[in-house]
Parts: C-alpha cells; structure tokens; sequence
C-alpha cells in the first residue's frame, strides 16, 4: 500500500500544483487513499520532494533531479515494484505492471530521465514508451532491466 501511495504522490505532484500538505492529503484521500497529514509529511521526506517555485512569489511541492544524474532510489522502488514484464516491438517498448501501477512506473521512467525516450503513455496496467528507433529501444531495455 506504501509503493502504491507513494506512487501516487509523485503522480498528483507532476500533474498538478500542490502547494500544501494538506492539499496533497485531500487529494489523496479523493483517490481512496486514508492518509492524515502526519502520513503525507513522512512520504514527501522519503521520496524526498521539496518545493519549488511556482512562480508570482508562490511555490508548489515537485522532484528535484539529482546533481550526480543518479536516480532516486524512490524512482527505482516504483519502477522494481510495479514492472511485471517489459518488451519491444521496433521503437515501441511495452512494459506491463501490476494493475493500477502503470500511471507510477511511466512518472518514474520519466524522472529517469531517459535520453532515448520520445514519450510515454500509461494506461492502468501498461506503459507504451516510443523511441527514436529499434536501437535506442533495446539499449533503453537493457538499462531498464538493470534496475
């Protein structure tokens, strides 16, 4: 149930702008998740979010990448967790997650920042990632299947 709010968390934040704590509980509470504002503290800490500017003098919660280029082990937690099989097809990847993790593991892919990927598309249980062709895909799916 932690991978799956935490996974959630990060969705809400990159989709929209939350400025509060307590509008981020809200939120998460709208998608069934029973969370008080103690909870959502002690997530924003481990995956470590920060906040970050929303610009006119306001600031919303976000994900900062990190100076080194390595990825948050938050992000690869996510990804670990919620991938059941990933394959190809030319330039198009296919990777399969556990039911209702698909939105989770295509917002951590793109906090990986991955150079190869044009874009993403999650569904409930797969993500579609385009490449710029065959090559680049199967590079993307050897380092993928490293983490």
């Amino acid at each position: 149930m932690k991978v799956k709010r935490q996974s959630k968390i990060l969705e809400i934040i990159r989709n929209n702008e939350i400025c509060t704590q307590e509008e981020l509980a809200e939120r998460l509470n709208a998608e069934g998740f029973n969370v008080t504002q103690a909870t959502v503290s002690r997530d924003i800490r481990e995956l470590g979010i920060t906040k970050i500017s929303a610009g006119r003098g306001r600031q919303k919660y976000g994900v900062i990448s990190n100076d080194d280029g390595l990825v948050n082990e938050k992000f690869k937690r996510v990804f670990k967790d919620g991938v059941t099989s990933i394959d190809f097809a030319g330039n198009i990847i296919v990777i399969k997650t556990l039911t209702g993790m698909a939105m989770a593991v295509a917002a951590a892919l793109d906090a990986m920042e991955n150079t190869e990927i044009i874009g993403t598309i999650a569904g409930d249980d797969t993500v579609f990632c385009v490449t710029k062709d065959e090559e680049k895909a199967v590079k993307l799916i050897e380092r993928l299947k490293e983490v």
